[in-house]
């Protein structure tokens, strides 16, 4: 194995992200090294790259892969050199309270130690440069070609999935089903308006498709989207600009839907979501905002018509990953037609301008190259 790798870093708040030669990461005890196949280019790390979201510097982001075992580290079992897996971008320590109640998607050392300081669960980065200056890990570090993941994130990959299309799995198919199975608690012939059908977005269109929506409702800025949504299962689209509360008002007879799935992450579209919903009814924010962001509602609304306003930010990793994973290879989830655009490794930067010029249709993905 060589002695360096080639990875995207994240250098600096608005600057280019680098290629550059780190030393290969050594997988610690616990964890897996795993060579990078494809990485998903996701609207959170662009807010990293923003400034929006606090993160030290230098860091290589990405966190939503696939690839294969490269290395196995002390103390895994069950896993081979070569096996083809994939990784959620929320790595569960395992051991905090969180995690021991099924609720690891709220893991406390993933939030204080990775999301804040870009280490693992041992308080140390895995990446450094050739002088040995760290480098911090937005979870695994994904845009790079290889990556270091706790054994707690690491799942098999059957055949039948496409190894780099696989990558989304991790975070836009995750966070989509994570919002539709158990913050809306979806039921069979339910009402659901997505608002931004971005790569989470169309994805949560085809978890409501799954679970037996009535209507799906798609609404966004950009008819191409919403085309693009029509053809991965909404029943309806409606553009924001064209009176989006009477729309979806008429179409479910002047009530308005059962759950509202808010998947950007703006004041606006908090809003607009806010007012889509019935009596009664849920509103689930899973779009990151920018760090202090708030959003008005009507607390007379909330107490009196039962308004809910739920918060979801993952699906629960080692319970849920395996599930999703055997959907998607049983072809009940078509997530494939939510990848619309691929770069290299050395286009990444690349592929977050034209994310930030909302050039992408989808969910794009970073091949790594070799």
């Amino acid at each position: 194995m060589a002695s360096t790798m080639k990875a995207a870093v994240f250098v600096g708040i608005n600057q280019p992200l680098q290629i550059e030669e780190l030393l290969m990461p050594e997988p610690m005890d616990g964890e897996v090294l795993i060579q990078v196949a494809a990485c998903g280019v996701c609207h959170t790390d662009l807010h990293v790259i923003l400034g929006d979201v606090n993160f030290p510097t230098p860091a290589v982001l990405g966190h939503e892969i696939s690839g294969t075992i490269a290395k196995i580290g002390p103390h895994v079992e069950g896993f081979t050199i070569g096996q083809r897996v994939v990784s959620s971008f929320i790595m569960p320590c395992g051991t905090c309270e969180y995690c021991q109640s099924g609720r690891d998607d709220m893991c406390e050392k993933f939030f204080s130690l990775n999301r804040l300081k870009g280490q693992l669960y041992d308080g140390q980065t895995r990446l450094f440069r050739p002088d040995g200056s760290p480098v911090w890990m937005y979870s695994m570090g994904g845009l790079a070609e290889y990556a270091v993941v706790p054994v707690t994130d690491v799942f098999p990959l059957p055949d039948a999935v496409a190894l780099d299309e696989a990558a989304i799995l991790g975070c836009a198919v995750f966070t989509a089903y994570g919002a539709v199975r158990h913050a809306a608690d979806l039921h069979a012939g339910d009402t659901v308006a997505i608002v931004a059908t971005g790569g989470v977005g169309l994805n949560a269109i085809q978890w409501a498709k799954t679970f037996g929506a009535s209507q799906i409702i798609a609404l966004d800025i950009d008819h191409d989207k919403l085309d693009l949504a029509k053809t991965m299962g909404a029943t309806h689209a409606v553009h924001v600009e064209d009176d989006p509360i009477a729309k979806v008002k008429a179409l479910t007879f002047g009530k308005g839907v059962d759950v509202a799935i808010e998947a950007l992450g703006s004041t606006q579209t908090f809003s607009l979501a806010s007012e889509l919903v019935r009596d009664g009814g849920r509103v689930i924010v899973v779009g990151i905002a920018k760090s202090g962001l708030t959003a008005p509602v009507e607390l007379q609304r909330v107490v009196r018509r039962g308004l809910q306003i739920i918060g979801s930010y993952g699906a629960r990793v080692r319970t849920d990953m395996p599930k999703i994973i055997q959907l998607t290879a049983s072809g009940q989830m078509n997530y494939k037609q939510s990848i619309t655009e691929a770069f290299s490794l050395e286009q990444a930067d690349e592929a977050y301008t034209a994310l930030r010029n909302r050039q992408i249709k989808g969910r794009a993905i970073v091949r790594m190259m070799r």
